[in-house]
C-alpha cells in the first residue's frame, strides 16, 4: 500500500510542458534552481488569461542535471519536447541550466486554485499552493519499468527508436479531442513509445452505434415504435441485417434484397449463404417451406448448396423446427447475430467464417453460435494473459526481453488458464509478435527454443 504524504509547493511550469508531463511524452523540466532527489511537488500551468486553474498532478525529483554547451542539444531535443533553439536561448544567458527528471503522478482529482499574480515570473521557479495536499503513488503516469527505460535513455543521451511514430503521435494529438480514430491511434502510439502504460479499451465506437440496434429492430416484442408497418420494420431488419453480414466479413451480393417473392439475403464468399429475415414477435411456421421455395427459383441447384440460415424473434414451433432438421436450415435470434456482430467490433480479427460455418448446424443453434463467442473470448482472454506473462517477466527481471525456453517456465508458475505444449505457446507468441498485431516483438535466433521475445502493448479485455 503506498503511503500518504503531503506537499505544499508546486512547480510553475509552461502548459505544454506540463501537459507532456502528464500524457507520458518527457519525463523531464527545465527548473531555475538544482533540485534534491526526492523533493515532491505540485505542477503548476502558468496560464495568465484564467482566474481559475487545474492542477491534475504532482512529481517527485529522481536526478537532476547540470547542463552547459558541452551537452549533446540536438541529442537532447530528440528526447524532450524542446528545440536546440531554446536551450542555445537559455545559454546566451546563463554558462548552464538544469534538467531535472521527474516521476510523475495523477492526483486523486484535480485541484481547482485561485491563479497567482504575476505568476509568469515564477516559471520555473515554485509557487505555495494554498493548502497542504495529500498525495500518494497509487498513480503513475508511467510503469517502474517503462520509466526506469526512459530514464537511462534520457540519461546516456540514447536515440529515439522511432522518430516517424513520434512525429505522427505528435500529429495526431492535434486532431484526437474531435476524431475518435485519431485518439484511438494515438493511444496506441502512445503505448507502443513507452510514453503511457494504460491500456486500449475495446468498446464500440459511435461509428458503429447501429450495432446496437439489431434485437430491436428483429425482435419486436421489445421494439418501442409500434408506429412502424410490419412492412417497414421487415425493411429495417433487413437492412441491419444485410449491413451485419457485410461487417462480418461475407460477401453480400446486391442483386438480391428481399421484396414479394425476392430473397432476402445471398452471400457468395467465403461461402454460399442463403439469408431469410423475419421481424416480429415470432418466426411464421412455414418460413422454411418459403425459404426453399423462393431459394430454389433464384438460385436452382446452387440452392442445395449453400448454408441456409433464418435469423428471427422469438421461441421457433415444433412444425418449423421438424422443418428446419429436413430442410437442413440453421436458426438464430437477432440477439445472437448482435453478439457476433459486437464481438467483430470490439476484436476486428476474432472471427473466422470458415471457422463459423462448422457451427450453423440444422435447427435452432443460439447454443451453438454462442459456444463459437465463448470459444473465441477465451482464446483471446489466454492471449492476454500472455502478453501480461512477458509484461511481468521483463518487470521481475529487469531485462529488455525474455528467451521462449524462460517464458515457458514462467507460464507453468502464473497461474495458467490452460495448459500448453512448448510448440502451442510459441505459435501463440508468434502470432502476437506478428506486424499484423504488434502486440509483442520478437528476436529471432538459430533454433526456435531460443527465440526472444519482449512486450509492445497491452491487449484489452473487457
Amino acid at each position: 500500500m503506498n503511503k500518504s504524504v503531503s506537499i505544499y509547493n508546486a512547480l510553475c511550469l509552461y502548459p505544454p510542458d506540463v501537459e507532456a508531463l502528464i500524457q507520458g511524452r518527457i519525463i523531464a523540466a527545465i527548473p531555475s534552481k538544482l533540485l534534491t532527489h526526492g523533493h515532491k511537488f505540485a505542477l503548476y500551468p502558468v496560464d495568465t488569461s484564467v482566474n481559475m486553474l487545474s492542477i491534475k498532478a504532482w512529481a517527485k525529483c529522481e536526478l537532476c542535471e547540470i547542463l552547459d554547451q558541452t551537452t549533446p542539444l540536438d541529442m537532447l531535443s530528440q528526447l524532450t519536447i524542446w528545440k536546440p533553439e531554446i536551450f542555445q536561448e537559455i545559454l546566451q544567458n546563463r554558462p548552464h541550466f538544469f534538467l531535472a527528471y521527474l516521476r510523475v503522478y495523477h492526483l486523486p482529482e484535480p485541484l481547482e486554485i485561485r491563479a497567482i499574480p504575476n505568476i509568469q515570473e515564477k516559471l520555473g521557479k515554485f509557487a505555495p499552493l494554498p493548502n497542504n495536499i495529500s498525495v500518494s503513488e497509487d498513480k503513475p503516469v508511467l510503469s517502474d519499468q517503462v520509466f526506469i527505460q526512459r530514464k537511462q535513455q534520457l540519461e546516456k543521451r540514447e536515440p529515439s527508436l522511432n522518430p516517424e511514430l513520434e512525429e505522427l503521435q505528435s500529429a495526431l494529438s492535434q486532431i484526437a479531442n474531435n476524431n475518435p480514430v485519431a485518439q484511438q491511434l494515438e493511444n496506441e502510439i502512445k503505448v507502443f513509445l513507452g510514453w503511457s502504460n494504460a491500456p486500449t479499451i475495446n468498446t464500440i465506437d459511435a461509428d458503429l452505434a447501429w450495432i446496437k440496434t439489431i434485437t430491436s429492430l428483429g425482435d419486436r416484442t421489445i421494439e418501442k415504435d409500434d408506429t412502424i408497418s410490419n412492412y417497414q420494420a421487415g425493411t429495417n431488419f433487413e437492412i441491419v441485417t444485410r449491413k451485419s453480414l457485410n461487417f462480418l466479413g461475407f460477401k453480400v451480393e446486391e442483386d438480391h434484397k428481399g421484396g414479394a417473392g425476392g430473397l432476402d439475403l445471398y452471400c457468395s464468399q467465403p461461402y454460399s449463404l442463403v439469408c431469410e429475415c423475419k421481424a416480429g414477435k415470432s418466426i411464421p411456421h412455414n418460413t422454411v417451406e418459403e425459404l426453399d421455395r423462393i431459394g430454389k427459383r433464384h438460385l436452382q441447384e446452387n440452392y442445395l448448396q449453400a448454408v441456409r440460415l433464418i435469423i428471427g424473434p422469438g421461441e421457433p414451433t415444433k412444425n418449423l423446427k421438424e422443418s428446419a432438421q429436413i430442410s437442413k436450415v440453421s436458426i438464430i435470434k437477432a440477439m445472437t447475430l448482435q453478439k457476433l456482430v459486437e464481438l467483430k467490433a470490439k476484436y476486428p480479427g476474432a472471427i473466422n467464417l470458415i471457422e463459423l460455418k462448422q457451427y450453423l448446424e440444422p435447427g435452432q443453434i443460439d447454443d451453438k453460435i454462442n459456444e463459437y463467442i465463448d470459444k473465441i473470448e477465451k482464446e483471446i482472454k489466454l492471449r492476454s494473459h500472455i502478453i501480461q506473462l512477458v509484461k511481468k517477466h521483463l518487470e521481475k527481471t529487469g531485462t529488455k526481453d525474455a528467451q521462449f525456453s524462460n517464458l515457458c517456465i514462467a507460464y507453468l508458475y502464473n497461474n495458467p488458464p490452460q495448459k500448453l505444449e512448448d510448440r502451442e505457446l510459441y505459435d501463440i507468441l508468434i502470432e502476437l509478435s506478428s506486424p499484423l498485431t504488434g502486440y509483442l516483438g520478437r528476436i529471432k535466433e538459430d533454433f526456435w527454443k531460443k527465440d526472444r521475445f519482449y512486450y509492445l502493448r497491452d491487449l484489452s479485455i473487457n
